[in-house]
């Protein structure tokens, strides 16, 4: 989702939360994709437009139909919303987007298989959710058999590590790439991963390898790596000739 604000010469006093709302066809939010904008609201300038895109991974919902998008900017500590110059629905909430939601298509499907914590889910938002890694993970799935990327979107104990944690994604005996996990919010990790690295076979492992963990404490003896909200392998689409 590309996200365009164009500030006016009014200044804003103090750094806005942008909200997101996905609503079905009855006004019921489905999913959202809350966040802090690349730059603070507080340093916007008249005529100079703030354009930035994000990955939005849509929620398994159980939903075919057409969907609006909303958005806003609110302040997280007074709740306050600004005005904008946009179809407002209510409260200074503002339509931006209507999508028809399709079935789902032939993605491919992940399974969580060795290494993985529980699911848990942020109690304010229960779309949103996590599975924390032990020190090494293994996801499983279907062998595209042809040149795709890994999506992976994490975050890391960042101040519990100096320096930060290092992930190794490995398939087999082969290390495909690297990342480190310096981010203590939700970040998006996009790694290439060709047809011979998947291997021949039908189904393919792949490893989320960090080189440290932590336990929690406070009773909580878990080993924790690093903490998974969402892994997808996208298969490149054939070249047509």
């Amino acid at each position: 989702m590309t996200y365009r604000f164009e500030p006016t010469d009014r200044k804003i006093a103090g750094d806005f939360l942008v909200f997101v709302h996905v609503l079905d066809e009855d006004g019921e939010r489905m999913w959202g994709d809350d966040h802090r904008p690349p730059v603070p609201t507080s340093s916007w300038q008249a005529g100079k437009p703030v354009e930035y895109s994000r990955t939005v991974f849509v929620p398994n919902y159980p939903y075919i139909g057409p969907a609006q998008i909303r958005i806003g900017l609110y302040q997280p500590s007074t709740g306050e919303r600004l005005p904008l110059a946009a179809k407002e629905a209510s409260m200074r909430e503002y339509v931006v987007a209507s999508v028809q939601i399709q079935p789902q298509s032939d993605n491919i499907f992940l399974i969580y298989k060795d290494g993985w914590h529980p699911t848990e889910t942020q109690p304010q938002d229960p779309t949103v959710e996590w599975q924390w890694t032990h020190k090494t993970a293994t996801v499983s799935f279907r062998n595209p058999k042809k040149d795709s990327t890994l999506y992976l979107q994490y975050d890391a104990r960042t101040d519990l590590f100096t320096p930060p944690q290092q992930v190794a994604v490995r398939i087999a005996d082969q290390v495909v790439g690297t990342f480190t996990a310096d981010s203590r919010e939700a970040a998006l990790v996009t790694m290439p991963i060709t047809a011979s690295q998947l291997g021949t076979g039908d189904v393919t492992e792949l490893v989320l390898d960090v080189d440290r963990t932590f336990q929690p404490g406070t009773g909580d003896t878990r080993e924790l790596g690093i903490r998974v909200f969402h892994a997808f392998i996208e298969p490149k689409p054939a070249t047509v000739q």
